[in-house]
């Protein structure tokens, strides 16, 4: 008996047992302020806040199914989508769970009102990561749902 609660004992206290990870407010507020600042860099094409929030190496899928890899890249194709599609862009958190201590999904809608009164109604997915002392965006995939 004595082996059985030693093994149990064991394999809780090494992780074999996979635990819960839960977002602290301060996780979900910081989270937030990321994206955030995403869709305020995206409408205001700030490539100091975009480097600033983004890993370097960053990757997006973007619903076109153009696949931008590395900051370099990522930041050319937001500006350059930003501007061939102008208009209000709204995202909006609908969840957000923790992989690791370090990692959370993001799902979000993604709206943009074209000028010409019209919605482009997508969904995008953010992958974050805790880098040193803030959260940054390390990988982003939009979709359009089907209709």
């Amino acid at each position: 008996m004595k082996n059985i609660i030693f093994i149990i004992f064991c394999l809780v206290s090494t992780g074999a047992f996979p635990q819960k990870l839960t977002l602290t407010k301060k996780q979900q507020q910081d989270i937030s302020a990321l994206i955030d600042n995403y869709s305020k860099a995206r409408e205001q094409m700030d490539t100091v806040l975009l480097k600033n929030i983004l890993t370097s190496d960053i990757d997006q899928l973007v619903s076109s199914g153009e696949w931008r890899q590395g900051i370099a890249q990522s930041v050319q194709g937001m500006l350059r989508s930003s501007s061939s599609n102008a208009g209000t862009r709204t995202i909006i958190i609908d969840k957000m769970r923790l992989l690791t201590a370090g990692t959370a999904l993001v799902d979000t809608r993604y709206e943009i009102i074209n000028a010409d009164g019209t919605t482009r109604k997508m969904w995008s997915t953010f992958v974050v990561v805790h880098n040193k002392s803030s959260w940054k965006i390390t990988a982003i995939r939009n979709m359009l749902p089907q209709k």
